[in-house]
């Protein structure tokens, strides 16, 4: 375990490698499910983009659940063309739900391909009367963002998702569900992995105003950091 500022309330814990992070991130994943499942009948759970949510999304493709009790949704989206390999959906498409027998009226993308503005309203719409969600998973880019909300970009913070323009990264144009939706869950699993993760962690841990130090949870949250991110 790594200590943080007390003013940063979450559990953080480093694991030796990506593939420790992913296998354990499986298991908080499955506990999450049961829980909610249990209690009201369904698992809902946002994913993330990003190297190793994919080896998540592999992992669990070879599991067998009742998978007609989970319900997919994004964190954030890139607006290209619906079957473009650069969009989220593609890749937990390829590397998990299209390998299961999930019903696609459980599944909830991101229409990103019709524009930033229209797609975050739409998106709003959808995802309004099903909050809070069991599971967000999100990761952390180099230099603090996560999903679409990147240092330096102001939003309404009322708002259920932005669209989001002008990203650092390509593509510019995206659509972001904004920090009050991302933090409206019940458990909270954040994956930081990677060596060129370092800085942005120690910014972190520094209670420096990043956008991963803003989402917070409505029980646990929880940070799986493997030993490259932390320089440990």
């Amino acid at each position: 375990m790594i200590k943080t500022p007390n003013n940063i309330n979450k559990d953080w814990t480093i694991l030796p490698d990506a593939l420790s992070v992913a296998l354990k991130a499986c298991e908080l994943i499955e506990e999450s499910a049961n829980d909610a499942i249990e209690d009201r009948g369904v698992f809902r759970i946002v994913l993330a983009g990003g190297t190793t949510p994919e080896r998540i999304y592999s992992i669990l493709a070879g599991k067998s659940y009742d998978w007609s009790q989970w319900e997919f949704y994004l964190g954030d989206e890139r607006c290209l063309p619906i079957s473009s390999p650069e969009r989220n959906s593609q890749m937990a498409l390829h590397t998990w739900l299209n390998e299961i027998d999930v019903p696609a009226e459980n599944i909830f993308f991101i229409p990103a391909e019709l524009g930033a503005e229209k797609a975050a309203k739409e998106y709003a719409e959808t995802i309004k009367s099903k909050l809070p969600f069991d599971l967000v998973l999100l990761g952390m880019g180099e230099d603090g963002h996560t999903a679409s909300l990147f240092p330096g970009h102001e939003h309404n913070e009322d708002d259920l998702t932005h669209a989001v323009y002008e990203s650092p990264k390509p593509p510019s144009d995206r659509v972001s569900m904004s920090v009050k939706t991302l933090s409206n869950t019940h458990n909270l699993l954040l994956l930081i992995t990677g060596e060129n993760k370092q800085t942005a962690v120690k910014q972190w841990q520094a209670g420096d105003d990043l956008p991963i130090s803003k989402i917070t949870s409505l029980r646990k949250k929880i940070v799986l950091l493997d030993q490259a991110a932390t320089n440990s």
